[in-house]
């Protein structure tokens, strides 16, 4: 099973995997019936989840509902229990939208103004666009959610810069990625542009840098205040393992109540 998948991952582009997922991961789901594991995304009960990777495959990771993964899982239960997402629906910008996360904050929000998916080219998104050059104006959304992106772009600065533009003061947001805890300064080489090559420095294909322990140092460059937080570590052990939902760091960004955004992009 997990050759399998780690074949398919890698062997069909993004966006026929969206839309073959939906149907085929519960056929393989089929295998894992059971009650041992519970995604608290969708509320499936399976024996446990399947195997995900597109290198090294985990065991325990993908929900063949709802197709979350640990990371999702994770911060599902961080919005519930630890944001103001279900009480007062903010305005909310979701890019790169998982499939499982946008289902649920769909039927959470019932109208697609105070809640937009954007993508640079998933048929899923609401809106196309690089996350470089956002097609919004300034302080426009309450709430971003902008996961295992920044990985992905040429300029992640600029990225970055431009969520903090588009941001309200008083907003928040969360910013995962992966992160090399061992390394203290993030490594990038725009010059490599073979796949294979880009898998082994930067652990996938289409990875254009690893972060090191700087990567939160870069949100602040950008202005935001950060906070990084071990969620899994304040769930207790029968909940972490009824969950499936790993130990990735969350990176919980918001910008100043005082900023006050001027065109040029600055701040009094």
């Amino acid at each position: 099973m997990k050759r399998l998948i780690r074949w398919i991952l890698n062997a069909f582009p993004r966006s026929v995997l969206q839309r073959a997922a939906s149907w085929g991961v519960p056929l393989l789901g089929l295998f894992y019936i059971g009650r041992g594991r519970e995604c608290p995304v969708c509320g499936a009960r399976r024996r446990r989840f399947l195997p995900y990777g597109y290198v090294v495959s985990r065991e325990d990771a993908l929900c063949p509902n709802c197709l979350a993964l640990e990371r999702h899982r994770l911060l599902w239960l961080w919005l519930q229990r630890q944001s103001d997402l279900f009480d007062e629906r903010p305005r909310l910008l979701h890019i790169a939208p998982e499939v499982s996360l946008m289902k649920r904050l769909r039927r959470l929000y019932r109208s697609t103004d105070r809640y937009t998916t954007a993508d640079l080219c998933s048929p899923l998104a609401d809106m196309h666009f690089d996350v470089q050059q956002i097609p919004l104006p300034d302080e426009s959304f309450d709430a971003v959610i902008c996961n295992h992106l920044l990985e992905h772009v040429d300029d992640d600065r600029l990225a970055m810069r431009e969520l903090y533009r588009i941001m309200r003061p008083g907003g928040w947001g969360v910013v995962l990625t992966p992160v090399d805890r061992e390394r203290a300064a993030t490594f990038e080489d725009p010059t490599v542009t073979d796949p294979a090559e880009r898998t082994r420095l930067f652990g996938q294909y289409d990875h254009k840098r690893i972060y090191g322990r700087d990567y939160a140092d870069r949100l602040r460059e950008a202005g935001f205040e950060v906070e990084q937080t071990d969620y899994a570590a304040s769930l207790g052990s029968d909940e972490r393992q009824l969950y499936a939902v790993g130990c990735e760091t969350l990176y919980i960004i918001r910008k100043n109540a005082a900023a006050e955004q001027y065109p040029d992009g600055g701040e009094r």
